[in-house]
Formats: structure tokens, C-alpha cells, sequence
């Protein structure tokens, strides 16, 4: 019963299989590709539906930082669950890169409807960083600017 309410779909981006034919992907790599496809569309990105997607690409240019994680979080729960109806969104974690300041880790905690089968997907988001020394310079540009 589960197996027929997750299904079957073309596997993205799309491609061919061994025989030439369009190439499915079902059950729980029809769910992950379904998420990194929501997450990865940015509104108004598809014509024809210009209200699908997710506004995480809202926040390339933001900070990565606590508050720009919450509003991802946010973003992406408010989209899975708006475009995804095979699951339970459970937590959406979103945590920096100890290890570089450009990338935020967005860790999706979810479940199949129907089989409380517990899964979780991290998604890499990249923060363009301001350039080094470039609020200082806005800074001082903004004095220059200022009259005395």
C-alpha cells in the first residue's frame, strides 16, 4: 500500500536508462529527488507554475549566520510541506560549516505518510560572503558621503 502512494516518476534531471527509455526512480529515491527538487527550484523559476519552489534562493546574498539559518528552516518546511504530500515534515535543522563560512547544511527530517519510516536529507546551501575589508569600506564611504 505505501509502495503505490509514494510511486514511480521520471528520475531528474531527466535521462535514459539502459534500453532507452525514460529513466523512473521510485519509492524512497522518488521522495529525496521529489525534496531536492522543491528546495533546488526557486519561485518563479518554472513559468507555468511560478509559485513552486522555495525561497531559499532569497538568501544567497544574507549572512550565514542564526538568524538567515531559522528563515531557511522556515522556508524549506513552509515549501515541503505546500508541494510534497507523500511526507511528514519532522524538523529542518540548518547548520554553518565549521569549516567554511559559505555554506550552510540544511538537514530535512521527514517521514512517509502511512509508514512512520523515519528518513533525513542534508542539503548544501552557499552563501555568497561579503569580500574582506568590504564594510569597512562602505563605512568609510558612507562618512565621506555624510555632510560635516
Amino acid at each position: 500500500m505505501a509502495e503505490e502512494f509514494i510511486g514511480s516518476g521520471w528520475a531528474f534531471p531527466p535521462r535514459t536508462d539502459a534500453t532507452g527509455s525514460i529513466a523512473l526512480v521510485s519509492r524512497e529515491r522518488e521522495i529525496q529527488e521529489s525534496i531536492r527538487l522543491i528546495v533546488g527550484t526557486a519561485y518563479g523559476e518554472r513559468p507555468m507554475r511560478p509559485e513552486f519552489g522555495c525561497a531559499v534562493h532569497d538568501y544567497v546574498f544574507a549572512p550565514a549566520d542564526a538568524t538567515t539559518a531559522g528563515q531557511i528552516a522556515y522556508e524549506v518546511r513552509l515549501s515541503l510541506e505546500r508541494w510534497e504530500p507523500r511526507i511528514d515534515v519532522l524538523e529542518v535543522d540548518v547548520d554553518t560549516d565549521p569549516r567554511d563560512d559559505a555554506t550552510l547544511w540544511i538537514d530535512i527530517r521527514y517521514e512517509h505518510r502511512g509508514t512512520n519510516d523515519p528518513r533525513n536529507l542534508v542539503f548544501p546551501f552557499y552563501v555568497i560572503p561579503a569580500e574582506p575589508g568590504a564594510a569597512e569600506a562602505a563605512a568609510e564611504a558612507d562618512l565621506k558621503a555624510s555632510p560635516a
